[in-house]
């Protein structure tokens, strides 16, 4: 079994981490298109395709943080089963798999119960009005009774990328996204459903890619198998996790609270078409973070594994070729929106004054994104090491300490008060990747030290 992913610890970092990074990539970029293309075929519904989007727009936060659920017990738990396979306790990684497989069961069945009861409540306090709030319980009532598929796809196939199968990780988004894209326009135009229909595709397609994931990691090719054994929820080797995956959880979490405080803004500075615009700026940052996050993702069992193995030297390589990869995408994706962010908008809606609007918005809201490459090296860079307080505080820094009190500082200090509450965005992102990269220059040598 040792023998079956050593390649991890020997073969050359730089074709490595192209091997693994490219099907993570893709599989990110392909993961996006789940709620994307929900939002490009709702958006040309017809004459009230702005008010379908406004109202799946508001449902965005709440299935981010249904998403973020998965990520705090399986982003923490496949770095960990990484070092684990990296010291050769491969009896460990495959007891820390099963035993976050069993939580995310639990856990599962409590949120879809939560989403079912408090539905309306709940998209009424993340920003809903009269006139979206219809399509708003319409997408979430179909969503939540998938919530399972959900946290089982997201959660448990970070455990197939984590033993180096990136390509089986990535047939996993591959297989749900094409078979959404597929039922998308039938559901929708052809059966009439609306966004009933567009949340039933994803539904759907959702659990087939859980039965993929789950038959790879109990009857396909995985190093680590679930078991009867392995299954049971052995809380000594979940916790750890779970504090490992605090920091995933606070940026996915987090994207609630504070699309909670945008929309609410946004509504009272610029109406419905700011809060519309708002979705559709938050479908491209999802566009930039992605490939961030799937390049940060491939990088993540190499480090994972040479750390667990003592190598210093190979931890040391991944994260400078991490480090200059994901700042040469961040500006090349930066440079694009400056120069054609009316490109980027009118994918999501065609309405003029919605493009306007929202094509202005975009550049304002994105003016440092070609900084934020260092960000998500950094930050993941802490997971990947097992480093739960580093990557917990930056995260939350980022978000809570910096983000959310501009808000609603921007609008007292600018003159147009809804461009304002977009600049927020660039603002935080300058102080806190500032504060990230200090921290990391510090907290990195500590790290290598230890195993040197």
């Amino acid at each position: 079994m040792e023998k079956e992913n050593a390649f991890l610890g020997t073969d050359p970092v730089g074709r490595l981490l192209f091997r693994l990074s490219v099907p993570t990539i893709l599989a990110q970029v392909i993961n996006m298109l789940y709620n994307v293309v929900d939002r490009i075929y709702i958006g040309h519904m017809g004459a009230d395709g702005d008010l379908a989007l406004t109202g799946v727009g508001v449902c965005m936060p709440i299935i981010m943080f249904v998403s973020a659920f998965a990520a705090l017990i399986c982003s923490g738990g496949a770095p960990r089963a990484s070092i684990f396979m990296g010291k050769g306790d491969y009896r460990s990684a495959q007891r820390t798999m099963g035993g976050c497989f069993s939580a995310q069961l639990i856990v599962s069945a409590a949120l879809t119960a939560a989403l079912l009861i408090w539905n309306r409540p709940l998209l009424l306090a993340f920003g809903a009005e009269e006139s979206t709030i219809g399509y708003a319980t319409q997408y979430m009532g179909v969503y939540a009774l998938g919530t399972v598929f959900v946290e089982l796809t997201l959660g448990m196939n970070q455990y197939i990328t984590a033993q180096g199968f990136a390509r089986i990780g990535m047939y996993t988004v591959l297989i749900g996204a094409l078979l959404n894209i597929i039922l998308d326009p039938v559901f929708i135009f052809l059966f009439h459903m609306g966004v009933r229909g567009a949340a039933l595709a994803t539904v759907l397609s959702q659990a087939v890619s859980a039965g993929w994931v789950t038959w790879f990691l109990t009857r396909g090719g995985s190093i680590l198998k679930l078991d009867g054994d392995s299954v049971k929820l052995r809380l000594k080797l979940v916790l750890p996790c779970v504090a490992l995956g605090v920091a995933p959880f606070v940026m996915q979490a987090s994207e609630s609270v504070i699309s909670v405080c945008f929309n609410t803004s946004l509504r009272a500075y610029g109406g419905t078409v700011a809060v519309g615009s708002m979705t559709i700026l938050y479908s491209v940052m999802q566009f930039a973070m992605m490939p961030l996050q799937g390049l940060a993702q491939g990088a993540q069992p190499i480090s994972s594994y040479n750390f667990g193995a003592g190598n210093a030297k190979r931890v040391r390589e991944v994260f400078k070729r991490l480090l200059v990869t994901s700042l040469a995408y961040s500006t090349i994706l930066w440079a694009l929106i400056m120069a054609f962010p009316k490109v980027f908008v009118m994918m999501f809606n065609s309405k003029p004054e919605l493009v306007d609007f929202a094509s202005g918005a975009l550049r304002v809201y994105c003016a440092v994104m070609f900084i934020f490459g260092a960000q998500i090296a950094c930050q993941m860079t802490f997971v990947s090491l097992g480093k739960a307080a580093s990557s917990a505080v930056v995260a939350i820094v980022r978000k809570f300490v910096l983000l959310l009190p501009l808000i609603y500082i921007m609008p007292r200090i600018m003159e147009d008060k809804a461009m304002a509450v977009y600049t927020a965005e660039p603002v935080a992102d300058l102080l806190a990747v500032t504060f990230t990269v200090t921290l990391f220059s510090i907290e990195f040598r500590k790290s290598l030290r230890s195993i040197e």
